[in-house]
Parts: structure tokens; C-alpha cells; sequence
């Protein structure tokens, strides 16, 4: 099986002038080893996230979230979707989250002072689940507080059609720095292709992310991940797709987040509409009597010009 090790998953930018890295046939499954959004610099407590422990952070935008690829498709052009069917994640065995003075929504709140004002490193241990592996591990945060692993694709992108967006703060129809905890094992996700090949870049995996990732950080994580890729031919979506085993699931990225929200829903509603027959009318009124109806805020902080990522979600049995 073909394979990206991590010391060659390092890239920051979605550039389709990047050689490819490799290039596979459609369905073809490889492996990507994925560095952790802090390019591996936080792996004990004792390294705090400043500027002399990250000096990558000096950049404008920072050069965070390391990305490998692109992975050429082969069949893929521009006007096509590419679908990413997630096939597998393997998580390393610890994840860290942490806190960088002067950044986050309470970095300057006198309340919160003792939390959210000075860099702080926590390492979250992986711990295999009872069959020894780390699928149905778990999560150690203290001593207290533990839960199941749940490791999702931070950032999965297609290289855009002209300009060159970086891996921290790019986001679009093609993809990008999402944080979508549906970009999961057994997910499909669609994105629209630009550019021969397709160009796909995979790295920021997390081990568990709340809704909204309030503090700016997840359980950020090494991880190796298998993906395989199908094209359909002439076909452009107005924005993300995710298929689960469930449900399908719009998504977009926007300023203010109610915009994101607003996107995201009226994506879905043409999504039932045009492939799943339901009336335009009947499309519009689900969304606000249908209880499974779900609208899902994945990604809510400020870092630079990011937007903000919302989702809106169907279950499957409902359309069935």
C-alpha cells in the first residue's frame, strides 16, 4: 500500500504547484502519516506553546497544521467531484491541547485570568480499549475527566483553482482547515475539484474535539490515516458534502456564523431536493418542524481571517 511517511507531511500551504507526493488509481487505499497541528513541537507538558518553542508561529499566517500531499487522482479534472471515503484512523497514543497567552476568547478576561492569560501544555493520553487497540480506546484528560476516542480529519482539502491558501487559515468549496468531527472513519466527503488530479493535501487530526473548539484547540494528534478516492465526472456542488452511515450532512464555512448556518441549510434543502425528490416546499418546512434535523457547529474561533464551520444534517432513515 502507498504511503506518505511524516517527515514528509509538513507542507502549510495548499499549493497545486507542490509536486505530488503520490499518485494513486480511483478506489486505490493508501496510508498519509500525519504530523499533529503544532509540527510535533508539544509532546510533554513541559514545552509550553510560546514563540521560542515554536518559532513557526512567527510567520504571518503561522505556519500550523502541517499537511501532506497532494495525492494525485487519477481520472480526476477540473468540473469533477472527488469523494474521500475515510477509511481508517490510528491515532498515536497521547494528543495535546494548550494555551498561548494573548490568544483565545477569554485571553484578556480578568475572571479567567488563572486559566486563559499564560501558555499552558496539556498532554491527553490514548489508552486502547479492552480488545488492545486504539479504535475503541479512550481519552485521559485527568484523573477525572476521561471519555471515548472519537479521531477525526482536521483539515482535508483540494488544492484550490488559483490561489495559494495556507493550511492554518484556507477554507473552501474545496475544502480545507474545517474541523468537522463528521470527517470521520466510514465518512464520505465531497469535495469540488479544480485542478488536474484533484491535489488532495490530509493532516490535523484530533483525538476528540468539543463542538465549536471554544479555546482555538482540540486534542491535537499524530495519526495514520487510509483514505481511497472516486471521481464523479462533471458534477460541482455548491459547497461540502459528508455522507455517513446515518445521515447526510452539509457544510460550510462563513462569517458571521448565522451566514455559515444560513449556507449550510439552504445546502442540505437543494440536497434532498435534487436527489432525493422531496418538493421544494416540503424541503423548506422540514427544517424547522423535523426534530432530527440538526444544525452542528464544528469550528468557532478566531484565528485571522477563519471562518467559521457549520453543518446541517438529515438522518438517512428519514429519506429512505
Amino acid at each position: 500500500m502507498q504511503r506518505i511517511p511524516r517527515q514528509k507531511a509538513m507542507h502549510y500551504e495548499f499549493d497545486r504547484r507542490t509536486p505530488p507526493a503520490l499518485t494513486v488509481r480511483q478506489r486505490e487505499r493508501f496510508v498519509i502519516e500525519t504530523e499533529d497541528s503544532t509540527s510535533g513541537r508539544l509532546r510533554s507538558a513541559g514545552v509550553l506553546p510560546t514563540l521560542e518553542n515554536r518559532p513557526e508561529l512567527a510567520f504571518t499566517p503561522a505556519k500550523a497544521n502541517p499537511v501532506a500531499g497532494p495525492v494525485y487522482i487519477e481520472g480526476a479534472m477540473p468540473g469533477d467531484l472527488v469523494v474521500v471515503n475515510i477509511e481508517d484512523i490510528v491515532v498515536d497514543s497521547q494528543g495535546c491541547t494548550y494555551v498561548r497567552a494573548g490568544e483565545g476568547p477569554l485571553s484578556d478576561s480578568l475572571t479567567w485570568k488563572e486559566a486563559a492569560a499564560e501558555p499552558y501544555t496539556r498532554i491527553l493520553k490514548h489508552l486502547p480499549g479492552r480488545d488492545g487497540i486504539l479504535r475503541s480506546g479512550t481519552v485521559v484528560f485527568s484523573e477525572r475527566f476521561s471519555w471515548p476516542l472519537q479521531p477525526f480529519i482536521g483539515t482535508l482539502a483540494l488544492a484550490p483553482e488559483r490561489e495559494v491558501e495556507t493550511s492554518i487559515i484556507g477554507q473552501g468549496s474545496w475544502g480545507g482547515n474545517l474541523d468537522c468531527r463528521d470527517f470521520a472513519v466510514g465518512s464520505k466527503v465531497f469535495l469540488n475539484c479544480y485542478n488536474e488530479g484533484g491535489l488532495l493535501f490530509v493532516g490535523d487530526v484530533h483525538g476528540s474535539q468539543g463542538d465549536g473548539e471554544f479555546t482555538g484547540t482540540a486534542n491535537e494528534t499524530r495519526a495514520e490515516v487510509t483514505l481511497s478516492c472516486e471521481v464523479t465526472k462533471g458534477k460541482r456542488l455548491p459547497g461540502i458534502r459528508v455522507e455517513t452511515a446515518e445521515s447526510i450532512i452539509t457544510i460550510y464555512a462563513s462569517k458571521p456564523l448565522e451566514d455559515a448556518v444560513r449556507h449550510a441549510t439552504v445546502n442540505l434543502m437543494d440536497w434532498i431536493v435534487t436527489e432525493y425528490g422531496v418538493g421544494k416546499r416540503d424541503a423548506y418546512l422540514l427544517t424547522s418542524v423535523c426534530p432530527y434535523f440538526r444544525i452542528h457547529v464544528y469550528q468557532m474561533v478566531n484565528i485571522g481571517r477563519i471562518s467559521y464551520v457549520a453543518g446541517a444534517e438529515l438522518p438517512r432513515s428519514l429519506l429512505s
